[in-house]
């Protein structure tokens, strides 16, 4: 109950916010991180189920420590590792715990490959003996330590090596690994990219035994980017891209026997061509691998069992959708290997209980509503936490639920979006809250009945600041559409006078599965829509068909006609809002970025009659250029489909371009490449529409970087002032 009164105070004191502010938010204000709120970092809950740790930073001399704190108490027990102490290392930036907690893997000198993948040097502390040592001389990918911490497990130059850590010794376990040709243990670009990992390697309960899947990216086409740099000549990044249609690499599982020294291939009792390996995961059996493999499709996903002694595979599980199977890492193995799965099959994500032979034993959630995370299972207590939209599709609260589907309880007590971090013995979690008009709260709370125990951290300098700021409230509803209703959220100027006629900018992202609109703490791009509100813009978002959390039916409507849908709803939302009289229909725009980007230019080709201007930020212009597993998730195959790729692409429509059009895009961006914007380009030439545009040289698809995004803010801001500004 102490809880819920200091959040109604601090909504209260937010919904005081118009009252008292007089300072207006600048741009360099929101780039420079004034706004930036508090959070935990790197939080790792203790074997004891007592204690987590945290990775904290003294700016005052540079170093890292990981500090370890008590939950009832939150009191700091003890430091484990301090790099002002150990002379090698100036500072981490990570850290991973052996399964016995003895040792700590401290990652420094990291840097990005692509969005996920990282290369790093990393050193193995030994919390007893207080030691310190260097895994590699070079840079390496994923290092992993093996369940009885003996050994550590990495990639390097495609290939995968094991390090004694009792006798120094490093094993090379693979050797045929090449640059773009042959890939042990670690993703391919699209696999990182589309099915969100890197490590493609994982060790047996018994560390004995390595799975992983080796991709033979021989016959991919190859896509090569300039990069321009500082020197007098630029060089270029190649890389394998597979792009929609186009050949992807050929995967394959294998097991490495660490006594015998050797490497097996499995073989599955079934034909597949084409096809994904998304997901491996060892059961509790040491002997026994699951694996996931997907149809080329994405339409149907099978689950494997593998026995690693005899080389066979049992198939345990089939999921199938009409539209695509959604990978997940969600598979959690109970102690007698029967398995949690979750699972749209009924129309919603919700979680199923399956025994070892994968005979269904019952559906544990039910209802018209999504299961949006899947924190784990309390084998003591036979009790399942997890996420969910129970409390209406923009909202997130954690729950609790016996695993044969009884006693449900609502954990968190707050309206807004709420996630979870258990401790180890799952008798505690710390709950973080935010609202769109409450900063991110960190609470300790009892994780049977979801009372809080302590107030961790509350980001009341933010709070305290904001106060003096001109904030508009963000308010929620829904918007009737195409016979859906559709969520919506919209800012208005502080001082808003219904009897005046406002510019409308909408923003969206609008691809599969996707949510924009949601009760959350504001992003920096809230700042700016803020921003604009002070200058006499409303700015609105609405989430149309083909987005999330409002189940699989709303969501997969736009299978195969990517575009088409999604840019009706945006299109039919600015109509209708144009039609309210504090809305000037005359003066309407749209941006989004990356897919937001490809819908803004849709919308604003399509929707000539309603839009007048258009910003598009690193957008896919043909979803022929885009990579192969996301887009023939949704689209099929450019061959399959051509129809579905061409009659909703932007680059098709320029034709129909009336209004004012700025694109923008990074030349270093390996995912949406400038490609799209380079062919988007030459088709408005040869169609005679004029246009702007903007490009940023060596820029990945988050144009960031120094002053960048400064700079594209204020672009984007005189481009709006100029083409919807003229009469504020």
């Amino acid at each position: 109950m102490r809880y819920t009164k200091q959040l109604l105070l601090i909504c209260f004191i937010t919904s005081l916010f118009t009252t008292a502010q007089s300072n207006k938010i600048s741009l360099e204000d929101i780039w420079s991180g004034a706004f930036r709120t508090e959070r935990m970092d790197a939080l790792h809950s203790m074997n004891n189920g007592q204690q987590y740790s945290v990775l904290n930073f003294d700016r005052s001399s540079g170093s890292t420590t990981i500090d370890v704190y008590d939950y009832k108490t939150l009191n700091k027990e003890r430091t484990l590792v301090n790099s002002a102490n150990l002379d090698p290392i100036k500072y981490f930036t990570d850290y991973t715990f052996s399964d016995d907690e003895s040792q700590i893997l401290l990652a420094t000198e990291v840097e990005s490959i692509f969005r996920r993948s990282t290369l790093g040097k990393y050193y193995v502390y030994n919390t007893k003996t207080k030691q310190l040592e260097l895994v590699a001389e070079e840079k390496i990918q994923e290092p992993t330590f093996s369940p009885d911490g003996t050994k550590l497990a990495y990639g390097y130059n495609n290939n995968l090596f094991v390090k004694d850590l009792e006798t120094g010794n490093t094993q090379q376990i693979t050797f045929d690994g090449e640059k773009n040709k042959i890939i042990n243990g670690i993703t391919d670009w699209v696999y990182e990219e589309e099915f969100g990992f890197v490590r493609a390697f994982e060790w047996n309960s018994g560390s004995n035994k390595i799975a992983f899947v080796r991709f033979d990216e021989t016959d991919v086409p190859e896509f090569s980017m300039d990069v321009y740099g500082q020197d007098l000549y630029q060089t270029q990044h190649v890389f394998k891209y597979p792009k929609a249609g186009e050949a992807n690499a050929i995967v394959s599982l294998h097991i490495f026997d660490m006594k015998a020294a050797t490497t097996a291939e499995v073989k599955v009792n079934k034909s597949y061509t084409d096809f994904y390996i998304p997901r491996i995961e060892w059961t509790n059996n040491p002997d026994v691998l699951s694996a996931q493999y997907m149809n080329r499709h994405q339409d149907e996903l099978d689950l494997w069992f593998v026995n690693a002694e005899s080389n066979t595979a049992s198939l345990v599980l089939e999921d199938r959708d009409k539209a695509y199977v959604d990978v997940t890492d969600n598979l959690t193995f109970l102690e007698d290997d029967s398995f949690i799965w979750t699972s749209e099959k009924d129309g919603f994500n919700h979680i199923y209980h399956y025994d070892k032979t994968g005979k269904l034993i019952s559906q544990i959630t039910k209802g018209n509503w999504e299961v949006t995370n899947y924190y784990g299972f309390d084998a003591k207590n036979k009790t399942i936490f997890y996420q969910s939209t129970e409390n209406g599709s923009i909202n997130r609260d954690v729950y609790s639920i016996k695993l044969n589907g009884r006693d449900k309880t609502r954990l968190s007590m707050n309206t807004g979006t709420n996630s979870a971090a258990f401790s180890a013995d799952f008798s505690y979690f710390i709950n973080t809250f935010s609202s769109a008009t409450t900063a991110p709260v960190y609470t300790l709370n009892n994780a049977k009945t979801g009372k809080q125990i302590k107030l961790i951290k509350v980001n009341t300098e933010l709070q305290n600041k904001l106060k003096g700021y001109l904030m508009s409230e963000k308010e929620f509803s829904t918007i009737a559409i195409n016979g859906n209703e559709l969520n919506m959220w919209m800012i208005k100027p502080a001082n808003f006078d219904a009897s005046k006629s406002y510019p409308l900018f909408m923003f969206q992202y609008s691809g599969p599965g996707s949510q924009s609109v949601s009760n959350t703490w504001n992003s920096a791009n809230d700042y700016w829509y803020q921003y604009l509100a002070q200058k006499g813009y409303i700015i609105a978002c609405v989430d149309g068909r083909g987005t999330g959390f409002k189940g699989a039916e709303f969501k997969k409507v736009t299978q195969k006609e990517l575009g088409k849908y999604e840019v009706e709803d945006q299109i039919a939302a600015a109509k209708k809002l144009g039609t309210e009289p504090y809305i000037d229909a005359s003066r309407i725009g749209i941006w989004g970025w990356s897919y937001g980007g490809f819908m803004s230019s849709n919308a604003l080709f399509k929707g000539n009659d309603v839009f007048k201007m258009a910003i598009a930020v690193a957008p896919v212009t043909s979803w022929r250029f885009y990579d192969s597993i996301y887009t023939e998730r949704y689209m099929t195959t450019p061959q399959e489909n051509p129809s579905g790729y061409d009659e909703n692409s932007p680059i098709n429509h320029v034709d129909k371009l009336k209004g004012d059009f700025l694109l923008i895009h990074g030349t270093g961006d390996d995912n949406v490449h400038v490609q799209n914007t380079m062919r988007m380009v030459e088709a408005l030439i040869q169609a005679d529409k004029q246009f702007e545009w903007m490009i940023y040289p060596d820029k990945n698809h988050g144009i960031y970087g120094g002053n960048t995004r400064l700079h594209l803010y204020k672009k984007m801001t005189n481009f709006i002032d100029k083409t919807l500004g003229d009469k504020l």
